[in-house]
């Protein structure tokens, strides 16, 4: 199972998410570094491990008020060799190809910003490339997106992040009944579970259900996941 390490940026900054609540994010306070600069904050997480990809959320774009473009090619230079998965809020498919030219990642489609299925549809080529990740966006039971998206997962790339943004950085843990339920509706989807995750003994939950990956800030952060304990985990899908 996949761990990957989150960064919301927001004004050139990276924040602390928390529950969703956007308007609220303030700048990251981390045991890892003592900056938000977000080159400091990624080469934190990748001082403790060297993880291969990094989700990146740009608010400002995501919201309509601007977008970190300048951050992203900052963060490219720095680290060539990171995958980065960055939901740009993008949801106009002439505006998607137009990201995708710049190199800067590959493209995650948030169901929240999504009108219908037309985005997906003129995108199947970049989806059978490998360079597509579909985010089905959940704040708590309802479901943020257009209906004909959930009522139809064959039209979902390979990669799908199950987002529970009533979770994010809440420490409630991951939403297991949801994860269950949208595995027995796509198995042929690879889920990455978003939202919640607070120590090794969720990861080893997560795990043990076949779950792909998983996303996570705040356990990093505030050190319940580290360094040894996610090499340990990889070793053997447990906890110590």
């Amino acid at each position: 199972m996949q761990i990957i390490p989150v960064i919301d940026l927001k004004n050139g900054q990276a924040v602390h998410a928390r529950l969703g609540q956007r308007d609220n994010y303030r700048p990251v306070r981390s045991r890892l570094c003592q900056s938000a600069d977000p080159s400091a904050v990624i080469g934190a997480f990748r001082g403790i491990h060297r993880f291969e990809t990094i989700y990146v959320a740009d608010l400002d774009a995501i919201q309509g008020t601007g977008d970190n473009g300048a951050v992203l090619e900052r963060v490219r230079d720095a680290f060539p060799d990171l995958n980065l998965w960055v939901d740009s809020g993008l949801a106009d498919p002439t505006a998607c190809w137009a990201w995708l030219k710049r190199g800067l990642g590959d493209l995650v489609l948030g169901s929240e910003t999504l009108r219908d299925m037309a985005p997906l549809d003129e995108l199947e080529d970049v989806a059978n490339g490998g360079r597509l990740i579909l985010s089905l966006d959940f704040r708590e039971d309802r479901f943020l997106g257009p209906p004909s998206l959930l009522e139809n997962p064959a039209s979902w790339p390979e990669r799908v992040v199950v987002m529970t943004l009533a979770r994010v950085g809440s420490g409630r843990g991951p939403e297991l009944d949801l994860l269950a339920r949208l595995q027995a509706q796509a198995p042929a989807a690879r889920l990455f579970a978003a939202g919640g995750v607070r120590h090794c003994e969720d990861l080893a939950q997560l795990a043990e259900r076949r779950v792909g990956g998983v996303l996570v800030a705040s356990a990093l952060h505030d050190g319940r996941i580290d360094g040894p304990t996610i090499m340990r985990f990889h070793a053997s899908a447990r906890c110590p």
